[in-house]
């Protein structure tokens, strides 16, 4: 895909300025609300300017509180009756000048990348329900299962130590290196610095015997060791985790609510694991958003992730049919976490051009889908106002640095003239 001609700047950036009011009263309401509150989103820049009330409350962050669904999510169960509030929330939205959008096309960008540091991306909104749970159920330690770079592994080590709780990881990797030191790289290093236990198997072990047994296997050890193990599925998405992404959709209606201006056709969305697209999917169809939902999955395949996405909002007793309610496009290329050329291209020219760095693993393929779909299917496109989640994921790119050295940005030795005074402790280094 060429991006070309690259991006012109806008005159002037869009200004989107947002005061959210819960339209809820009561103390465990206002709890389910949590950081939302006054929030600006600056056009371009998509940082918040104004943090919410609630977000500057000390002793806010890491606390656990009582839950209150949508009201047009209040006949889903099981219903969750706690959450901890692990992620700053909302995320902003903005303009994302992508080059060579059919004619009328809008797209917006949902930062989920930006929800907190260690802990960021779309897993720390399932990890809220999750973990609660986990502590309800009086667990002293958390399993999950990922690959070697797996983002959701490492928001899980980071959310399990906030608790107080100790992390067991299983983690895929190849059959070459299963027995040799895993290393420090992207999300290997967080996990490992903040204490993780992590277990390796292979690909071939890991295809054979699966998540689900790999990670009973090791709880039953834990159980024999006397240990209170609480087993969290790939991508913390269950039926349970699903419940990260309807929230989620509150807070896009809200963000919406309060800009009258602005309303999405679209959602369009990375999909690996089948949770997040759950949540939006069911949120969307359930509230006033009404969008429709696209998602482009990074591994396995469509009819795939429509059987899983059923039996996720089956366990919600939702009544609806995923092949209604969210429409599933194959974007894994050669395979999960493996890239072409093109791809990491694609990545490092929509930064240069725009500002975002996605990562080459979810939403880098999700977005290359997209404007491959674009320029195949203009018509489809034309006019339509498109929010993209960015689901975060920043750390996995540090695991593709050798693939991308030749596309990076260059780099000199700065000239220095002989004709240039020099005298020994002139410049200070800090």
């Amino acid at each position: 895909m060429v991006l070309a001609p690259l991006l012109r700047p806008a005159a002037s950036p869009p200004q989107l300025s947002v005061t959210l009011r819960p339209h809820w009263s009561t103390p465990c309401c206002l709890a389910a609300v949590r950081h939302r509150s006054l929030v600006t989103f600056a056009g371009m820049a998509g940082v918040p300017a104004t943090l919410s009330a609630s977000a500057a409350q000390i002793g806010s962050f890491l606390s656990k509180k009582p839950y209150a669904p949508p009201s047009w999510a209040t006949h889903l169960s099981p219903m969750p009756s706690h959450t901890f509030s692990l992620g700053h929330f909302p995320t902003p939205i903005h303009k994302w000048n992508l080059p060579n959008l059919p004619e009328g096309t809008e797209v917006w960008i949902k930062r989920d990348d930006l929800s907190g540091m260690q802990l960021s991306g779309n897993k720390v909104r399932k990890l809220e329900f999750l973990m609660a749970d986990a502590v309800a159920q009086g667990a002293d330690c958390v399993i999950t299962v990922g690959g070697i770079q797996s983002n959701h592994c490492r928001a899980t080590a980071v959310a399990a130590k906030y608790l107080n709780l100790d992390c067991y990881l299983i983690l895929r990797t190849s059959k070459l290196l299963v027995d040799k030191e895993p290393g420090l790289v992207g999300n290997l290093l967080v996990e490992r610095l903040v204490g993780a236990h992590i277990d390796l198997v292979s690909k071939e072990e890991y295809g054979k015997i699966g998540s689900v047994a790999l990670a009973d296997l090791l709880k039953k050890k834990l159980l024999e060791e006397g240990r209170k193990p609480y087993v969290i599925p790939v991508g913390g998405s269950n039926s349970l985790g699903t419940w990260g992404y309807v929230e989620a959709i509150r807070e896009i209606e809200q963000q919406i609510q309060q800009s009258a201006d602005t309303q999405f056709d679209d959602i369009v969305v990375a999909c690996g694991s089948g949770g997040t697209i759950a949540g939006l999917a069911l949120g969307s169809r359930l509230s006033s958003l009404k969008s429709k939902v696209h998602a482009f999955s990074v591994c396995d395949d469509p009819e795939y992730f429509y059987d899983y996405v059923q039996g996720l909002i089956d366990g919600l007793h939702s009544g609806l049919d995923s092949h209604d309610i969210v429409s599933i496009e194959n974007a894994k290329g050669l395979g999960y976490a493996m890239n072409t050329a093109e791809e990491l291209k694609f990545v490092k020219d929509i930064a240069a051009a725009t500002g975002i760095v996605l990562d080459p693993v979810y939403s880098g393929k999700a977005a290359y889908g997209l404007l491959e779909d674009m320029a195949a299917n203009p018509a489809k496109w034309k006019g339509r106002k498109i929010l993209f989640v960015h689901t975060g994921g920043l750390l996995g790119l540090y695991d593709k640095a050798d693939q991308l050295l030749s596309l990076a940005g260059n780099w000199r030795r700065m000239d220095l003239e002989d004709s240039i005074a020099r005298k020994d402790g002139t410049g200070k280094m800090f």
